[in-house]
């Protein structure tokens, strides 16, 4: 027997990786290159192979890990190996039952009457603040009433919420409500006055039945029940239930409470991810996470710096829908995109290079192109023409420094390439543009598309680009506004070629015509700056003999 264990191999330095899927199962046998469980990054998806063939005898990572470099995947009887022993699986340990609340204890107090003779027709009450184990200073986070109600005896008349405990404080008598003597964020103690009520048929004789208020919430030990003092007037005790509290259409603990008033966040707005939709103190960071991140980062998330939010629409009284969530990726290019939008001042440019000779001798070289196995495209002429126009205007080959105040200036020429993928947009850097040849680069091209298409890009793949292009091909219409792909202060649009007339000076004459739209940085690169670029980079694409000079 001989039992190997697959780890993490080089992932391009990136550390923590979520596990998003476990491609298979203990008992299953393997070949080696099969996938055995895909990683995603902030940037990319990527499926892990074996390294060795065999039969899965352990899983080392559930979904939602983070895992590095040389972290344990999956164990395996290698091929060829004697059988393995069976493992030892251990029973799962029942779970323990939950410790049984402490029963509510039913505060009574003797009747405080002072004569049997019959009630007037009717009599204002004061409900107060029964006795709530001494907590001082309680907010007040609900008022369930207003004046006018007419309220029974144990309906919920407000909530309050201590550090560990939230509890609904119940009417001690039925009446109509005349006036409400808290406002929600008010602090009380026990005796302090909730409310003025006119008792129908004036005050009991007797002390009202006890009644358990249901929403009384505590997340620590259940709270023991204190002695009741006799009083002269009925005070029944709020009493311990359920752990959590569920105050309208919002179910959490007074922790999670707690955090989102210190945090400033409406709980309404949040999806609990706890069993019964419960909302979580996870949730709430969650939540602000994104908030923060685009707040330092100077991206303004729905509604901040002033603007307003997109009106949430009901799209199923329209007609049948489907909900899908989407990818990482996506999010990510989603929030990239609105990021570079807000923050990058955009101007555009458009041109039409003539890629008739181009065409010309691309067309003459196919022969050779398929004899190496391989589909010479424009995009890597447009590539070695945009890399020699960012050596000829090294304005376009910066960045800008974030303390706000300098330039980085380029001695590399990186071109990274948007890539559609099944997962989303991708943009693969190819380095040293400059410095390979057609060749190199069409073989490239199409190995990282590959990679890309098939999830198996690294993080180190699409970093360090200087500039990117977004080549839309055959279906890619008359131009479009390309955005720029921060920190890169620049971007090329590559639209579909036609064939157009063309004045010559003395006739028109058909040109193979390709849309190119140029979006920049204003920050960075001024109009005479783009203006020499873009001249330069059509020339090159138009002969491309000038990248000999």
């Amino acid at each position: 027997m001989a039992i190997q264990t697959i780890k993490v191999p080089d992932i391009g330095g990136a550390e923590g990786v979520e596990v998003i899927e476990i491609s298979v199962k203990v008992g299953d046998v393997i070949a080696e290159n099969d996938s055995i469980v895909v990683l995603e990054t902030d940037k990319a998806s990527m499926e892990i192979p074996a390294s060795v063939g065999g039969k899965v005898v352990a899983i080392k990572v559930n979904l939602g890990d983070k895992v590095s470099e040389g972290a344990a995947l999956i164990e395996v009887e290698a091929e060829g190996a004697g059988v393995a022993t069976s493992a030892t699986s251990a029973e799962p340990t029942p779970a323990a039952a939950p410790a049984p609340v402490a029963a509510p204890v039913a505060a009574t107090a003797p009747a405080a009457v002072a004569n049997t003779a019959a009630p007037a027709a009717s009599a204002e009450i004061t409900l107060t603040v029964p006795d709530i184990g001494g907590a001082e200073g309680v907010e007040v986070i609900e008022i369930s009433v207003k004046v006018g109600d007419e309220v029974a005896q144990g309906d919920s008349l407000i909530v309050l919420e201590t550090d560990k405990a939230s509890m609904e404080i119940p009417a001690e008598s039925a009446g109509k409500i005349l006036s409400i003597a808290v406002k929600v964020g008010d602090k009380i103690s026990q005796g302090a006055a909730i409310a003025v009520i006119a008792s129908a048929g004036g005050a009991s004789a007797t002390a009202p039945a006890p009644v358990a208020a249901p929403a009384a919430a505590v997340e620590s030990a259940p709270v023991a029940a204190a002695s009741v003092a006799a009083t002269p007037a009925p005070a029944p005790k709020a009493a311990v239930a359920e752990e959590v509290a569920q105050t309208g259409d919002v179910y959490a603990g007074p922790a999670v409470r707690k955090l989102a008033r210190q945090l400033g966040v409406d709980l309404g707005k949040i999806s609990g991810s706890g069993p019964r939709s419960r909302l979580l103190k996870d949730d709430v960071r969650n939540y602000v996470k994104p908030i923060v991140v685009a707040a330092q980062s100077g991206a303004p998330m729905g509604g901040g710096s002033g603007i307003p939010r997109v009106p949430a629409v009901d799209f199923a009284k329209f007609g049948e829908i489907e909900t899908v969530k989407m990818s990482k990726i996506k999010k990510i290019t989603a929030d990239n995109m609105t990021r570079n939008w807000l923050n990058v001042p955009h101007v555009t440019q458009w041109d039409d290079a003539d890629i008739t000779d181009l065409e010309t001798f691309r067309n003459s070289v196919k022969a050779e192109a398929e004899k190496r196995g391989s589909k010479l495209t424009p995009l890597p002429f447009i590539l070695k023409a945009s890399a020699a126009a960012l050596v000829a205007e090294p304005s376009f080959n910066v960045s800008l420094h974030h303390d706000g105040e300098s330039i980085v200036q380029k001695k590399y020429v990186h071109i990274g390439i948007a890539v559609d993928t099944p997962n989303g947009l991708m943009v693969p850097v190819i380095r040293n543009v400059d410095k390979k040849g057609l060749w190199e680069l069409t073989d490239e091209i199409n190995a990282l598309a590959k990679k890309a298409r098939e999830g198996k890009l690294l993080p180190s793949d699409m970093q360090g680009g200087c500039f990117t292009i977004s080549s839309l091909g055959a279906s890619g219409g008359n131009g479009f506004t390309p955005i720029v792909n921060a920190p890169e202060v620049a971007i090329l649009g590559v639209s579909r070629a036609q064939i157009k007339p063309v004045w010559n000076g003395k006739e028109f004459v058909p040109r193979n015509l390709l849309p190119l739209s140029l979006s920049y940085d204003h920050r960075a690169i001024n109009g005479a700056d783009a203006g020499r670029f873009f001249t330069y980079l059509t020339a090159v694409i138009a002969d491309v003999r000038k990248l000999l000079l």
